[in-house]
């Protein structure tokens, strides 16, 4: 009799491996089949070296409109051959990465599936730079928005609410800095706000830009995507705990470098910083 197999939807973490779930480690373990996205860091495949690992990154510049479909088709192709399928995805699968979507799909087309959440970029990132989202007599509230909405807009961002939460984080917007601030100022953030775009948070090639709303544009005029966007007042605190800066790289590695594949090397971050 011929039996179906099954999809697993994990989220990968927002870059350095350690920042994987000990749960989408395993599913890797058993895929047959791994189908990873663009900001997936590819040191994870080597959890999976029995699995055909399939790239189905998308870039938006640069990818077919139909290339969303194609995932879809490849994981149910490979579920209905019997095989297990890894459906890898960057930060956490629900966060601004169409996971609902492709449950949905999977649902329609009977395919059994599985739901491995991860660390989000959102926090992930800001938080190993100890940027807190929210701080006692700081911040109470934050909101995430995306910064590249479907067609390369920003269509839909409530622009009143992103100017007044307390915390405003903005993935995948560096392409849009200029609107997004022009936006947050014209509808009443103080400009004096502090800012910081983080550039491939939390891996090697990490940057790090630091300023204010009246001045952040200049300052990270070099920035390129991916990027992460914090506004608030906690990248003040993130300051005085100290993560914000120049230091030892040797003094960076991740601590949990022993949880890596066999003969991979610890992370090491090096930060640039314009304050």
């Amino acid at each position: 009799m011929y039996t179906l197999g099954k999809v697993i939807i994990a989220g990968a973490g927002p870059g350095d491996p350690s920042l994987i779930t000990i749960g989408a480690v395993e599913a890797l373990k058993e895929a047959d089949v791994v189908l990873y996205d663009r900001l997936v860091n590819p040191e994870l495949l080597a959890y999976a070296p029995q699995a055909e690992h399939i790239y189905v990154g998308k870039r938006s510049k640069h990818t077919p409109f139909n290339e969303q479909n194609r995932i879809g088709r490849l994981m149910i192709a490979h579920a209905r051959r019997g095989k297990t399928v890894v459906r890898l995805k960057g930060g956490d699968p629900f966060i601004f990465g169409r996971g609902s979507e492709e449950c949905l799909e999977l649902r329609e087309a009977g395919i059994e599936f599985e739901l491995i959440s991860g660390v989000s970029s959102c926090s992930g990132v800001p938080g190993s730079l100890g940027i807190p989202l929210t701080h006692r007599g700081k911040a109470a509230n934050f909101a995430v928005f995306t910064g590249h909405a479907a067609g390369g807009t920003l269509f839909g961002i409530d622009w009143e609410l992103a100017a007044r939460v307390d915390t405003a984080v903005f993935l995948m917007g560096v392409r849009h800095l200029r609107e997004i601030i022009t936006n947050l100022i014209a509808f009443g953030r103080n400009p004096e706000t502090p800012v910081a775009i983080i550039e491939r948070g939390t891996m090697p090639e990490e940057k790090v830009y630091q300023g204010r709303l009246d001045n952040i544009v200049e300052k990270a005029a070099k920035a390129k995507p991916p990027a992460i966007i914090v506004v608030g007042e906690v990248v003040g605190v993130g300051e005085a705990i100290g993560k914000l800066g120049n230091y030892d790289e040797a003094q960076l590695q991740s601590p949990f470098s022993r949880t890596r594949p066999e003969g991979q090397k610890p992370i090491t971050r090096r930060y640039v910083v314009n304050a």
